[in-house]
């Protein structure tokens, strides 16, 4: 009955353009609702976590709603797979508004263990942020899917900037009701999920990929074979394995070489930009009073993060306009850059704040593009379970990075650990090097 309320009534032709565009205006309206309620609780999480637990659980609780979004990729994308796009999205940000109040509820009785679960169920809104992309290219025109993907990437940025201020406006809210310091924007956090979550469940009808989905069975050309050269009969034999999830999704990512580009660049990508940045404030500490450090960790961190997301629709245009592939490689090329300046930057914060903003103009390039060929490689009725993997890869790749950036840096230094970030980037060149496969999309290439 979900599928009827959310698909095209059967036998009238959708009218894909129209749809399109109005699940790119509502997906641009709720990435920056989600937007804001994901960044406030990065902003103080770890502030929190450092008030309630001591400093050196702080960064297991952020790693927690890290690995939490990797992990929720794989029911969310299953509920898609079996009922479209909006009860998926809905379900990440009902995740996510539970971990958020759990987290508040953490603060009020100072519990650790409630602490990590709601940190970990925080992630939802990160699940749902990071699916919003792949919604945005169900219906999308060859010609134009990196742009539209790349247009819901940026819309975070927004998000992303006015969310500190709305963290201090809830923190100073909430502790006149009564709960303690830094748990009010995790309560803002929650609202602002539930808000997300109520206006795709009302207006994401119908539902793109069930569109997709109908369109695709109607024998129309569709986006699935025009990218990866199958037949167009691909997606109907992948519905007989959808239900099989995560190893369905492997089964078709093993079989297409795009498709394993593509989920090799957005991890490999984030791993590189994870391992640097994370430890980019423990550098900064190395070499400036404890009055300055913090100013300058913002001033470096807001650079990064407007190289990550401010040109990510330049980055769509370049990944329509030049193909993937190029992209994939530009981006490979700027985290080896960004590596470069900032390992050899020593404690001249100008040049290292240089190397953040090229590594996460790389990271943006991997992203948008390795999103974009994966989207576009594999049938409809199993893009929701790949898109799963991807997330999960590249989530648990992040967590891990973050990890081992943390004894790296002890035990070597900060250039080292530079070092090592560029040598894993490298196998990404060879493998975006090689020739795309006979039938691929010339966009691709």
């Amino acid at each position: 009955m979900a599928t009827e309320l959310t698909a095209p009534r059967a036998g009238v032709r959708p009218d894909v353009a129209a749809i399109q565009r109005r699940t790119l205006r509502l997906l641009f309206t709720t990435q920056i609702i989600g937007g804001i309620g994901v960044t406030i609780g990065i902003a103080v999480g770890a502030l929190l976590a450092a008030r309630i637990a001591g400093t050196a659980l702080a960064g297991v609780a952020q790693s927690a709603g890290v690995v939490g979004a990797a992990l929720l990729a794989v029911p969310v994308t299953r509920v898609m797979a079996r009922h479209g796009r909006r009860p998926g999205l809905v379900l990440a940000y009902a995740v996510g508004t539970v971990g958020g109040l759990l987290v508040v509820l953490a603060a009020v009785l100072r519990s650790v263990p409630l602490l990590l679960l709601g940190m970990l169920l925080f992630g939802g809104g990160t699940a749902a942020n990071l699916q919003a992309r792949y919604t945005a290219v169900d219906l999308a025109e060859p010609a134009r899917r990196g742009r539209q993907l790349s247009v819901i990437v940026w819309a975070t940025t927004i998000g992303a900037v006015a969310a500190p201020n709305f963290a201090a406006l809830a923190d100073r809210i909430t502790t006149g009701w009564g709960l303690p310091p830094l748990a009010g924007p995790f309560a803002f956090s929650a609202a602002a999920f539930v808000l997300a979550a109520v206006v795709l469940l009302g207006l994401l009808r119908p539902d793109p990929l069930l569109t997709a989905r109908q369109v695709a069975a109607a024998g129309e050309p569709t986006a699935d074979a025009t990218a990866t050269g199958a037949p167009a009969s691909a997606p109907v034999e992948a519905s007989g394995r959808r239900r099989a999830g995560m190893r369905a999704a492997w089964s078709v990512v093993r079989a297409q070489p795009a498709a394993r580009l593509g989920i090799a660049a957005v991890a490999v990508g984030h791993l590189v930009m994870v391992a640097v940045m994370a430890m980019t404030p423990v550098r900064l500490g190395e070499s400036h009073a404890d009055a300055d450090v913090l100013r300058l960790v913002g001033i470096v961190l807001s650079l990064h993060i407007a190289g990550m997301y401010a040109f990510s629709p330049v980055v769509g245009w370049l990944t329509d306009r030049l193909g993937r592939r190029a992209v994939i490689l530009g981006g490979v090329g700027l985290l080896l850059a960004a590596c470069a300046v900032a390992g050899t930057a020593g404690h001249h914060t100008p040049r290292l704040s240089v190397g953040l903003v090229l590594l996460g103009l790389g990271w943006s390039g991997t992203m948008v593009a390795g999103s974009t060929l994966l989207s576009e490689s594999v049938p409809a009725e199993v893009r929701p379970n790949v898109q799963g993997l991807c997330d999960l890869i590249m989530g648990l790749a992040g967590a891990g990075a973050a990890v081992v950036s943390g004894f790296v840096m002890q035990l070597a230094g900060y250039p080292v650990l530079t070092l090592l970030a560029a040598v894993a980037a490298a196998p990404l060149v060879a493998l975006a090097l090689r020739p795309a496969p006979t039938g691929a999309s010339d966009k691709e290439g």
